[in-house]
């Protein structure tokens, strides 16, 4: 067996180049972090070849001292930490002092810098062959500049597998976006082969905030976004998060910061998606720019040596604030948000700030306009369509609790006739100065599916099946609330056999199980009894059911499996229970189911996340007749 032998350091550092520098984005990243930790406030990039030529970082930061250059180019040599402590609480993006080692080793690296201290620059220059570093006397201002030449010169077996020129740059562009994000108060320019491609200001006021971030999310982005402003038990989060309406195929724009650095979590992308769970549309992706600010000792990002990934120390508290803050914001959403942005392009301005959390436009019913905006829509005449069987559950025992959540009797809300007001209904817009309710008026019904509305922005079209069957499914799960789940013992348990990791997991939170009508008792080292569900799930798949809660426990540390397939049950009931095509409706009753969209949350989208209503803008209208032309 061969003698166990220390590694060089060249070949330490290329071994650590391994996890540090995969592409020349991940160099860039790594300088822009360095220039940031050094507090600039201006930050060069420039490009050759897509950085596998040329990569040259300016920064106006505090600088190096001309005697710590050497040593700046070492392993394990930072100036961000000194003690453990400092590591338990680190404040900056870098702190491992293996970057420059990392990339001098696979590059012909050269770094020039000045303090204000000092009268002259100096710099330093590196080849990953010897590792030996030469200093030499340079004119440069105060801060720092670093070009990073002919990456992976010398290991031939690694720039095979780098991309093309435009794939690397583009890796190079998405690192920039980040940065530029995460980072407001600092301006960026970026070039590639001697062309600019992003310039951006330092950013101070929330105009020049929303500016860049249409900059580089696009305008539509911030058109159709919410604010985000919550702070609770230490925890802060703010940013922005797009309308479900506003979903993408693909995660491309999602971006989570924690105290300034990008990460990935899957903690974090498990809070998302839940607060998003019943607005988007199948397998669509919500578009957010977060920003959460927790105490530095409370987080751990020594990690994974790319720092893309933290773990929490409570992550339980984490998620929930996530969750719950985004949760609230998009039941704040109102009609009037959705279309914030169309209303802009209509009238021709610029588009209104994104109203704050707590903030939304929820309408308020004008005084004189009568049965039109005074009551409720009539939603007893939903019983013309039966409910139908699902899955395993009888019809019988679906109807029986949809009634029993209403009293007995229609669908949902009150059983008020519509149209008893005594005065007329408003079919059109009001004059100028007058109030207008988001929704505008009804005027009339398109094939007794469509409502069509009028407001000063335009044509609205609603879909009166999908907007019914949210506001019926929103009410029944308000009504299941204040009603509480309730269990329903077995006749005959149900045995399950598990892992030992699984059983010891259902005996510990035996107190979160019951609390979702869930009694599980441990009666071996690997077998669980099921001795009760809850009442409306009792026709469930109770193997599979209990088997994805302790899935979700495992994996996260909680689980809302219950309420998710009671949703679900909710969520086909409200949609049997909703109006059908070919119902027709009095004006009265199109403007009562306008008024309780505009009421109601989510309303922008039914249960299964497919719009119930969109905007033909006047600009839109104009130009389909090529008017003013």
């Amino acid at each position: 067996m061969p003698h166990i032998q220390l590694l060089s350091p060249r070949l330490a550092n290329q071994i650590a180049a391994g996890e540090v520098v995969e592409r020349p984005a991940s160099v860039v990243k790594e300088l822009v972090e360095n220039a940031l930790d050094a507090g600039a406030s201006r930050v060069d990039i420039e490009l050759e070849q897509g950085g596998v030529k040329l990569i040259r970082v300016r920064d106006d930061g505090s600088g190096i001292a001309e005697a710590d250059l050497p040593l700046a180019l070492s392993r394990h040599a930072t100036s961000k930490i000194l003690t453990l402590d400092d590591l338990e609480a680190v404040g900056t993006l870098g702190f491992r002092g293996e970057a420059l080692a990392s990339i001098s080793s696979v590059s012909r690296l050269s770094l020039t810098s000045r303090t204000v201290e000092q009268e002259a620059a100096a710099r330093v220059e590196v080849e990953g062959r010897d590792m030996d570093s030469k200093i030499s006397p340079a004119a440069h201002p105060v801060g720092t500049t670093v070009e990073v030449r002919d990456l992976f010169f010398n290991t031939p077996a690694r720039r095979k597998f780098l991309r093309t020129e435009k794939t690397e740059f583009n890796h190079v562009d998405e690192t920039i976006r980040r940065q530029a994000l995460s980072r407001f108060d600092t301006g960026f320019t970026l070039r590639h082969n001697q062309r600019v491609i992003q310039s951006l200001r330092p950013a101070e006021s929330e105009i020049d905030k929303q500016r860049r971030i249409s900059s580089l999310c696009g305008q539509q982005f911030i058109d159709n976004a919410v604010v985000i402003e919550a702070e609770a038990s230490g925890l802060r989060l703010w940013g922005w998060v797009a309308l479900p309406t506003f979903s993408r195929s693909q995660a491309d724009l999602q971006y989570f910061f924690v105290n300034g650095r990008v990460i990935r979590d899957k903690l974090v992308a498990h809070a998302v998606r839940q607060a998003y769970r019943d607005v988007l549309y199948n397998n669509r992706h919500p578009a957010f720019v977060l920003y959460l600010e927790v105490d530095p000792a409370t987080v751990d990002v020594n990690v994974h040596p790319t720092k893309h990934e933290v773990r929490f120390r409570d992550g339980r508290l984490v998620h929930d604030f996530i969750f719950r803050t985004l949760h609230k914001a998009l039941a704040d959403v109102r009609p009037a948000d959705h279309f914030r942005g169309a209303e802009a392009q209509s009238f021709g301005r610029e588009p209104e700030v994104p109203p704050m959390v707590g903030e939304s436009a929820v309408f308020q019913p004008q005084q004189g306009h009568g049965a039109a905006q005074s009551q409720s829509f009539n939603t007893g005449f939903g019983h013309s369509a039966p409910v139908q069987p699902q899955q395993d559950w009888k019809a019988s025992d679906q109807m029986g609790f949809y009634n029993s959540l209403n009293g007995g009797g229609g669908v949902t809300g009150e059983s008020r006739p519509a149209g008893s007001g005594t005065q007329p209904v408003l079919t059109t817009p009001p004059r100028d100065g007058e109030e207008e309710p988001p929704l505008g008026y009804a005027i009339a019904q398109l094939h007794g599916i469509y409502i069509l509305a009028q407001s000063r922005a335009g044509m609205i079209v609603v879909d009166m099946h999908a907007a019914h069957e949210r506001i019926t499914y929103e009410r029944m799960k308000q009504a299941l609330v204040e009603q509480d789940l309730k269990s329903q013992p077995l006749l005959v348990p149900v045995s399950l056999t598990v892992s030992q990791k699984e059983a010891r997991l259902a005996e510990t939170h035996g107190d979160e199980l019951q609390k979702l009508g869930l009694q599980i008792e441990r009666i071996g080292p690997e077998t669980l009894a099921v001795r009760q569900i809850p009442a409306l799930l009792r026709g469930a798949n109770t193997e599979q059911l209990v088997r994805d809660v302790l899935a979700d426990l495992i994996e996260n540390g909680q689980s809302d499996r219950v309420e998710a397939v009671t949703h679900e049950l909710l969520g086909t009931m409200a949609c049997h229970g909703s109006v059908r095509a070919n119902r027709q409706l009095t004006i009265p009753e199109m403007n009562s189911l306008l008024r309780d969209m505009e009421a109601t949350e989510r309303s922008g989208q039914c249960n299964h996340g497919r719009p119930t209503w969109t905007l033909v803008t006047l600009s839109e209208l104009d130009k389909l007749f090529l008017r003013g032309r």
